[in-house]
């Protein structure tokens, strides 16, 4: 991001520079959950990522990313990615549809137990396409599928074989998790299995955006307990009320090895984890 350019996100109708004291103001009834995305948007000055968030970016993608250098991503291959797209505001619809890499880190991730996510905070859910088509593949083109590999979930319980990319340690990190979740009691099965699936080459429901499925890299738990916001109809400010049935157990096995989940989205999807390493660094 060019120096003395002021970032702002805006969320519906308010729009706020990221890290000011009207962002903090804003938001100072919308409880823990809140107060961790602002302390960590509160690093990041005129809009740029602080040297956290850049640090975790390279960490999260040592095989791929060499350095970030004027605001400019390079890749190990010397591919050159800007990390801002010169738009000094973004509406929510905007910074879900065309991200820039720098939108896709802006708001911070919560690990472990928070509150309801307020409006319009959906950690994560911003994804920019080209950065993850150049990781892990564009399914479109086939190049998703010639990285799959079968990873057999919870192999004391199930056996149930699960496709996933092993890129950058996706399918390593599902590994991880099956096994941990395969040590849970049996009270905790009911959420776990079948699984309702891992890679498919698609878009979101009702949008033009690819899913992270499209890139192997997210997985859909509990079929009969999930929750969706698309299921929901939103109150007259647009909030929709926060439904979750999955334990914080098994979210946290999830956690631990890599993975956001979607249940601590505002636009909430219960069933839905994705890797997404960069995210989460050492609070694991």
């Amino acid at each position: 991001m060019r120096p003395g350019k002021a970032r702002t996100i805006c969320f519906k109708s308010l729009c706020i520079p990221r890290g000011g004291p009207g962002w903090m103001l804003s938001q100072m009834r919308i409880g823990l959950f809140s107060a961790v995305i602002l302390i960590m948007l509160g690093a990041a000055t005129a809009g740029e990522l602080s040297d956290q968030q850049r640090a975790r970016l390279l960490a999260a993608y040592p095989d791929h990313l060499e350095r970030i250098e004027d605001g400019v991503l390079i890749w190990r291959d010397g591919t050159r990615m800007p990390l801002d797209d010169g738009k000094r505001e973004k509406a929510f619809d905007d910074w879900l549809n065309t991200p820039d890499i720098e939108d896709t880190l802006a708001i911070a991730y919560p690990y472990g137990n928070v509150s309801p996510p307020p409006k319009d905070v959906d950690p994560g859910r911003a994804r920019n396409e080209a950065f993850f088509n150049k990781v892990y593949g564009d399914c479109r083109k086939g190049e998703v599928a010639e990285n799959l590999v079968s990873v057999v979930w919870l192999p004391g319980k199930t056996g149930q074989r699960l496709a996933f990319n092993k890129i950058n340690g996706a399918a390593a990190a599902l590994e991880a998790v099956s096994r941990e979740l395969d040590q849970l009691p049996a009270n905790f099965d009911t959420y776990l299995f079948p699984s309702g699936g891992t890679y498919n080459c698609r878009v979101i429901a009702g949008t033009n955006r690819l899913s992270a499925h499209s890139h192997g890299i997210a997985i859909d738990i509990a079929l009969r307990h999930t929750n969706y916001w698309r299921n929901a109809k939103p109150s007259k400010d647009g909030t929709y009320a926060y439904k979750n049935k999955i334990p914080m157990e098994i979210v946290r096995i999830f956690e631990k090895n890599g993975f956001i989940w979607g249940g601590k989205w505002h636009h909430y999807d219960t069933m839905h984890f994705e890797y997404r390493p960069e995210l989460l660094g050492n609070d694991r």
